[in-house]
């Protein structure tokens, strides 16, 4: 169990943010595989507050897609209570605030991970959606381990760290790399661990190098973090929750999927972002998620050349019939 302000989180295997991936139709297949709770895709505080046809799919928080967090991204402390209030009130569970990006074009705007270089204005952020939402839901944070290896910037880490607890969020999201690493080098566990024992039984979920089953649990074991969160490892695999939980509860590490059983996947996912975004939209969408997808099949590499040489949406039913046989050849 994992708990998370006032909610309880039925194990510690939880679906990260991901820009460009975890949108419902992904939420919903991650649930079907054992994800307990998920978060959205990081959206801008404008986002939320601006009409548009994304702000309303955004704002759809289906029955079924529970528990499930908001993460917020933004520069303008005054942008983020209004938002996170219209996501509170759009069903949201946990509002999350995002103190991680490292790309590039997030920094140049003073948004994401560039905020771990300002203690002042990140726990004024925190504090401003903690005003909007604190007494009815829990607020979460996403940090890295620092800007880069700097003694100051540890410094500043720790003051944001200690600052927001102190606050009143629930629960902090520790990423083990730097911002200026990105996705490159390891993610440090050492560091994890040393927050972790830092904040005692304040609640700390783990990430960074999470691309397999026992990659989650061992960082459960060696850190000793509450939680983790799996980032891209659950991209185009969601069987990785059931393995987690496997592992976790001491069972055997299930077999890995059949063609048959990725194609009962890929089926479903494809139906939810066709009735997310409709069926042009879907389709093409579909075809990033299913790359992923096809570093599990037999012959990844001709898999994944059937789908980029893909023009149209209803070709994805070809290269399924192609390629993932509902008899398992």
């Amino acid at each position: 169990m994992l708990t998370v302000g006032s909610l309880e989180i039925a194990h510690p295997f939880t679906q990260a943010a991901l820009s460009g991936y975890t949108d419902l139709p992904m939420r919903r297949v991650a649930r079907r595989h054992g994800a307990a709770y998920a978060l959205g895709q990081m959206v801008l505080g404008t986002t939320v507050t601006h009409a548009s046809d994304w702000q309303r799919r955004l704002l759809h928080v289906p029955a079924d897609d529970h528990p499930v967090g908001a993460q917020l991204l933004g520069g303008e402390p005054h942008e983020f209570g209004p938002a996170a209030r219209a996501l509170a009130d759009a069903g949201y569970d946990v509002i999350d605030i995002n103190f991680g990006c490292p790309v590039h074009k997030v920094l140049r705007r003073r948004r994401g991970g560039w905020l771990l270089a300002d203690p002042p204005a990140a726990l004024d952020i925190v504090q401003r959606v903690l005003d909007a939402v604190g007494g009815d839901r829990p607020v979460t944070v996403k940090m890295r381990r620092g800007l880069d290896d700097s003694a100051e910037s540890e410094r500043r880490f720790f003051t944001i760290l200690e600052g927001v607890f102190e606050r009143g969020v629930a629960a902090v999201t520790v990423h083990g790399r730097t911002v200026k690493q990105r996705y490159a080098g390891r993610s440090d566990w050492e560091f994890l661990r040393r927050v972790k024992r830092h904040v005692g039984d304040r609640v700390v979920l783990g990430s960074g190098d999470l691309h397999r089953a026992t990659d989650a649990v061992t960082m459960l074991r060696v850190t000793g973090v509450d939680g983790v969160s799996l980032a891209r490892g659950a991209i185009g695999n969601p069987w990785i929750f059931r393995e987690c939980l496997a592992l976790w509860t001491g069972r055997a590490l299930p077999p890995l999927p059949s063609p048959a059983e990725l194609r009962e996947t890929l089926l479903l996912h494809f139906r939810e972002a066709v009735a997310f975004y409709g069926p042009r939209d879907g389709g093409m969408i579909m075809r990033r998620h299913a790359m992923k997808y096809s570093r599990l099949h037999p012959c990844p590499r001709k898999v994944r050349e059937a789908l980029i040489a893909m023009k149209e949406p209803d070709a994805f039913a070809a290269v399924l019939d192609a390629w993932f046989a509902p008899d398992g050849s």
